[in-house]
């Protein structure tokens, strides 16, 4: 396995952690708003050293950080909405699919070639998404139709973002300009997120700030390394395969430390976990088909 992939694969792990750590924040009644700010301006902050590496400013190009950072706050506005007012098991596999739009649009808008290998590994990995986020067949789901359409929406923004992450960052000079000026930028579209705030962030408890801080610190953590994976190395397509897999370590941390941040995971039943080891062997299958 090559280093970019050793790479995607920790920052997958980490990805995992960070979500259980935010999820006990949010059930402390941080919000889904309040800690994708928080997120955001974490992530702008771990990308800022960034600028050690050099670069060349563009200023004539001013408009492709912007939009590469508009393009990421829209989807996450469009994923936190799909969330709040839909349910986690429709949108979350309709967000599983930006591993297929990406092969799409790197082969139809860059010309680039994908072996057969990687689009089988795509369609495994947006399954094995699906599959281990099934819930049981009993459980009805809320307003179906308006959540795939803004997960649908959202799958599509970050496909926009991790290719254009890929075509634009070389013109910049590397790593040492384009993405710190982009995550920059995404933390003050990120300012949008406070006209949904339930309460400023100084009314939330002192308990709550360490799981609001360190889940937010794992995510801006693992963000450097996807998104400078992307822009260095490349391959997006084969290392969204690869990232797909936080999915499977994120269901395999909540069945180890769950009862550590007082998950309800652990209790699904039997035709549940019949779904998940399914979708892990979808997910292991697509990976191998992408390292090998």
């Amino acid at each position: 396995m090559t280093l970019p992939f050793l790479i995607i694969l920790l920052a997958a792990l980490v990805y995992a952690a960070g979500t259980l750590v935010v999820k006990r924040a949010t059930d402390l009644g941080v919000g889904v708003w309040r800690t994708a700010f928080v997120a955001n301006l974490m992530t702008a902050l771990f990308f800022q050293p960034l600028w050690l590496l050099g670069g060349t400013v563009h200023w004539h190009l001013w408009w492709q950080p912007t939009l590469l950072a508009l393009t990421f706050v829209v989807g996450q506005w469009l994923t936190y909405i799909a969330l709040e007012q839909g349910d986690v098991s429709v949108a979350t596999p309709v967000l599983g699919i930006k591993i297929l739009l990406v092969a799409v649009l790197v082969s139809t808008w860059t010309g680039e070639t994908l072996r057969w290998q990687l689009w089988l590994a795509a369609v495994l990995a947006s399954l094995g998404i699906a599959m281990l986020n099934r819930r049981g067949v009993h459980q009805p789901h809320r307003r179906v139709g308006r959540t795939i359409v803004t997960a649908g929406f959202a799958a599509i923004s970050y496909t926009g973002f991790d290719v254009l992450t890929q075509q634009w960052t070389p013109g910049w000079g590397g790593l040492g300009r384009f993405l710190p000026l982009t995550l920059v930028m995404s933390s003050v579209f990120s300012l949008g997120f406070m006209l949904r705030f339930r309460a400023p962030l100084r009314d939330l408890p002192r308990t709550t700030w360490p799981w609001l801080l360190g889940g937010t610190a794992l995510i801006g953590l693992q963000s450097l390394a996807f998104v400078t994976t992307i822009a260095h190395w490349g391959q997006v397509a084969a290392v969204n395969v690869v990232y797909g897999s936080r999915g499977l370590w994120t269901v395999a941390l909540v069945w180890l430390f769950g009862h550590w941040v007082h998950s309800r995971e652990q209790k699904l039943g039997r035709e549940v976990l019949g779904w998940r080891l399914a979708g892990a062997a979808c997910m292991m299958v697509a990976i191998v088909l992408v390292v090998a």
